[in-house]
């Protein structure tokens, strides 16, 4: 399994899980490929069901953010035990673990419609969201090791395409499926037995779509379960809470997980509320259907920069690309902001391609010299994705502060320029 001995994404001191060489292993990338697309489409899932799920509960932009704080809080609870969990398992056997999690929390969307329960339905996110990382905790460096240390950047941002493509293809079977149910009478207009009756009945496809993804999980599952054995020879050193703790006193690394933080803060508060930017009056004045079908051009953008970024990430210094990234998703939201519609729509649509090359970026930056603790990198960098449930809450607290969902596009603003900050920071090479 272990090719000719160039250094890995990840090496250093201590090397690689796998010594210090990459692994050649093409039918490990379709795998890996797939794990990506997976967890990306179920991620952007939720921006379908949080304005569904809004208007059966009665919400306010606040409580209705709750969605991504329940999904993204697993990252903050589960990175770390889920990176000593695939230290202890493996990386196939830890992809299994995840994948099963995340078919139990599809699965409990059924108690939660049936007893037309919102904290129950947070609740299920939080489940499936936990499998969602110990994935993320196996794919990301395994991923940097299956390719030699130069191409890593690249490697990682060819990845993130296939995760792209999930977050286009499934909110857009989703909006049509889910959103597209939306009766004509309100949840605002019922209340009792009526009320709970016609929760149920509005959930149902919910569930009917969480229900197929959990029957596909389980294929997946089967399939990796019977390929736990292909790694050989995979190793990681043994750590405690403290050590990986640890990894913050370096400087690269720990800005680097601060603008993960900032980032899928900023990239999830501005999907969620995509369905109700482009329902207001000022920008399209559209229905949640239309609305809905909007969400896939912001993630499309991502699909396509990704994999322009692949090939321009080994020509230009991944730290000077993203600088400029997060500049131009500054340029696109203050556009957006003082605008109205197709402009105000479109511009906020775009931000989603300056989006492409910013998590694998950060991540490969923050993490270059970790060796053998990639891993531990990798859990840190997870519970650093918890931004997605602090920043949204935040956008739509501000959002119901104003009245105005335009001001609080002021919030994700600020998160990408101490992005651009950090890729000025990193433009030069790690050097040990």
């Amino acid at each position: 399994m272990v090719a000719s001995p160039a250094p890995s994404a990840s090496s250093g001191e201590g090397g690689t899980p796998f010594g210090d060489a990459h692994i050649d292993a093409p039918e490990l990338r379709v795998f890996v490929m797939t794990l990506f697309f997976i967890f990306g489409g179920i991620t952007s899932l939720n921006d379908v069901i949080i304005p569904k799920l809004k208007e059966l509960f009665t919400l306010n932009y606040t409580q209705a953010m709750l969605v991504q704080f329940c999904f993204f809080a697993a990252y903050a609870i589960i990175g770390i035990p889920g990176a000593q969990l695939v230290k202890r398992i493996g990386y196939m056997r830890g992809a299994v673990a995840g994948l099963l999690a995340m078919m139990v929390g599809c699965l409990m969307f059924v108690p939660a419609s049936r007893w037309a329960s919102y904290p129950l339905f947070l609740f299920a996110l939080f489940v499936l969201a936990s499998g969602v990382v110990v994935v993320q905790v196996v794919t990301n460096p395994l991923i940097s090791l299956l390719g030699p240390a130069r191409t890593s950047h690249s490697r990682l941002t060819f990845a993130q395409a296939f995760n792209s493509l999930g977050t286009v293809v499934f909110p857009m079977i989703g909006a049509s499926l889910i959103l597209g149910g939306l009766a004509g009478v309100s949840a605002a207009q019922l209340s009792g037995e009526e009320l709970d009756a016609y929760r149920m009945a509005e959930s149902r496809m919910v569930v009917k779509t969480y229900l197929a993804l959990a029957a596909a999980l389980a294929v997946v599952a089967g399939v990796v379960w019977a390929n736990r054995n292909r790694l050989r020879g995979e190793r990681h050193e043994a750590t405690s809470l403290a050590q990986s703790l640890a990894l913050l006193k370096q400087p690269r690394f720990a800005f680097g997980a601060a603008c993960i933080f900032l980032y899928v803060g900023a990239e999830v508060a501005i999907g969620s509320m995509i369905v109700n930017y482009m329902q207001l009056e000022s920008v399209l004045g559209a229905d949640a259907a239309t609305a809905g079908a909007y969400i896939p051009y912001y993630w499309g953008g991502a699909l396509i920069g990704r994999f322009i970024g692949s090939w321009l990430l080994v020509r230009v210094s991944p730290g000077k690309l993203l600088a400029a990234c997060a500049t131009a998703a500054i340029a696109l939201i203050l556009i957006s902001a003082t605008t109205s519609g197709e402009v105000a729509a479109w511009s906020l649509l775009l931000v989603g391609l300056t989006n492409s090359i910013m998590f694998p970026t950060i991540f490969s930056l923050a993490c270059e010299g970790l060796g053998a603790k990639a891993a531990d990198g990798s859990g840190i960098i997870n519970i650093a994705i918890f931004g997605g449930a602090v920043v949204p809450v935040a956008f739509g607290a501000i959002a119901d502060l104003t009245g105005n969902l335009a001001t609080a596009l002021l919030l994700p603003a600020v998160c990408y320029a101490v992005i651009a900050g950090f890729g000025w920071y990193a433009r030069r090479p790690y050097a040990n």
